[in-house]
């Protein structure tokens, strides 16, 4: 490549619009991009999926530029932009179900020369190569995703695109994706645009990050800072009123050079300009955390309040009820719905009482016995400290606010979850909360094979799905209720036995026995 070739920016994006309709969507976005590897971050709606599109040319702009590499692009089509070097790693991956892994790595092969082949593919992704012929439909989603990321750098792109690379990947398969984008910034072979929503990792990868308000690029700001300034972090990218935003964004301090603001830190790989500083004029003003938990506490149904959370005082890991003994099944409902309704129906159907209960992160509501804001209630920061913008972080906070929840249940029988590498992070901490032979069950598709660091060294059973545990269909119905109907078979063994021994005159007199022996310790140490 020649030195003026090198010379020209990756990726240009100058007064960029784009409508939907009568919104609009991207308001007049000014990006340039040199190299290396360039985080852009903000909330759900603010128009970040919708430049990438745009700047693949699958959403056409109203108004504005796009050139890649100093050619323009906005015109083209998304397979003229491929040819000139573009790699795209959708959000939502986008794999084809009935095709192997290495099929999908066969036809991304034949694109274009370079330094990434199949080979090194597979090097990078042990796991890729040891599920090369399973069907896109039988991978795990931290799997899906890998194979999404392959498929991107078998083109050998100049500029590589990638719309939330880690949403929905457990905390072990963040961490590899990180490491990757680290490597691949290092080695100065491609530019690589990355939106994220998990601020840990986009704080990670790039030197200065761009934080999106509205269809806008309002302030670049130094990773560091954003990294460290928890409150900043709020109020730049969670629960807070626009005003809170606007105060941020005039608060952060920018270098200027010749009238255009310059990133915070001084040289770096990326060169990125600010577009369009004026306030925010659109879109709705997200529900405040307060009204969720007030809502929370006020519809809860025999969850431990908030009161009882924050009581300083010492209680014991279960709390005996007299209630009937319960089966909980847990896990995200705003994705995996479906599958934890027909798992409950089944056990329901068994003759056990049953309890549906939600730990998602995204805020949504669902129909369910306990909601996931009520879950909330139970971290020490309560639903501020659980449903923020680094989903990292929130799946840690839902996992430890959901192992408090459950130490104060004293009726449960047995305990079921269903889904990905994240829910078997979410799950997992609170199942090793429960006593030991207390049934507990997973059925998931942990995308690093390795059930180690989610099971641990506790009496978990883990059923390690053949499909990822989404949607329902005859493979999926047929593994999830076999885990449904051995979870019921070792809780109907359990209470049986149970009942047995609470019948036995044997068993009762040595109860009695024991419990005068234990009451005279009690005594004379009074």
């Amino acid at each position: 490549m020649s030195d003026a070739r090198r010379s020209t920016p990756a990726l240009e994006v100058k007064g960029l619009d784009v409508y939907y309709g009568h919104s609009h969507a991207l308001q007049g976005v000014d990006l340039t991009l040199d190299s290396g590897v360039f985080s852009v971050v903000g909330r759900n709606g603010i128009g970040k999926t919708t430049l990438c599109k745009t700047i693949m040319g699958l959403v056409r702009a109203s108004g504005g530029s796009v050139r890649i590499r100093g050619e323009e692009a906005t015109s083209l089509s998304p397979a003229r932009i491929a040819g000139l070097g573009v790699g795209y790693v959708p959000q939502g991956r986008r794999l084809w179900r009935s095709l192997s892994v290495d099929e999908h790595l066969q036809l991304a092969a034949g694109m274009r020369r370079g330094a990434w082949t199949i080979e090194r593919i597979y090097d990078t992704f042990p796991r890729l190569a040891e599920r090369k012929g399973h069907g896109g439909s039988q991978l795990s989603g931290g799997e899906q995703q890998m194979l999404a990321i392959a498929r991107a750098l078998l083109t050998n792109p100049h500029l590589l695109i990638m719309d939330e690379p880690t949403e929905g990947l457990a905390p072990v398969i963040v961490a590899q994706v990180e490491e990757m984008l680290v490597r691949l910034g290092e080695d100065g072979d491609m530019s690589v645009l990355v939106i994220e929503q998990n601020i840990g990792v986009a704080t990670a990868i790039s030197r200065n990050i761009a934080i999106m308000v509205n269809g806008r690029v309002n302030r670049v700001i130094d990773s560091a800072r954003l990294a460290a300034d928890r409150d900043l972090q709020q109020r730049l990218l969670g629960v807070g009123l626009h005003s809170d935003i606007e105060s941020a964004v005039e608060a952060t301090p920018a270098k200027e050079t010749d009238g255009a603001p310059q990133p915070a830190r001084g040289k770096g790989p990326v060169r990125i300009f600010i577009s369009n500083p004026a306030p925010p004029t659109r879109w709705s003003q997200p529900v405040p955390i307060a009204r969720i938990e007030a809502a929370a506490r006020t519809t809860s149904s025999g969850v431990t309040r908030l009161a009882e959370v924050t009581r300083p005082r010492r209680e014991p890991a279960t709390t005996q009820t007299s209630a009937a003994p319960v089966v909980l099944i847990v896990g995200t409902l705003d994705t995996k719905g479906a599958e934890l309704r027909f798992i409950r129906d089944i056990i329901a159907g068994s003759g056990l009482r049953t309890r549906l209960i939600d730990v998602s992160t995204s805020g949504k509501a669902s129909s369910c016995d306990v909601s996931a804001p009520e879950i909330a209630l139970n971290h020490e920061r309560g639903g501020s400290g659980v449903f923020g913008a680094d989903r990292g972080a929130s799946v840690t906070a839902m996992a430890d606010a959901f192992a408090k929840w459950l130490r104060r249940q004293g009726n449960v029988a047995g305990i079921i979850s269903a889904g990905g590498s994240g829910g078997a992070s979410l799950v997992a901490p609170g199942m090793r909360a429960l006593p030991v032979g207390v049934p507990k069950l997973i059925i998931s598709s942990v995308a690093s094979g390795d059930v180690g660091p989610y099971v641990g060294p506790a009496d978990i059973t883990m059923m390690y799905s053949v499909t990822d545990v989404q949607g329902l269909n005859s493979i999926s119905r047929a593994i999830l209720a076999n885990g449904a109907n051995a979870l019921a078979g070792m809780v109907k063994a359990r209470l049986d036995d149970r009942t047995a021994k609470q019948r036995d005159p044997g068993v009762a007199a040595e109860r009695r026995e024991w419990t005068a022996v234990l009451t005279e310790i009690s005594e004379r140490t009074a």
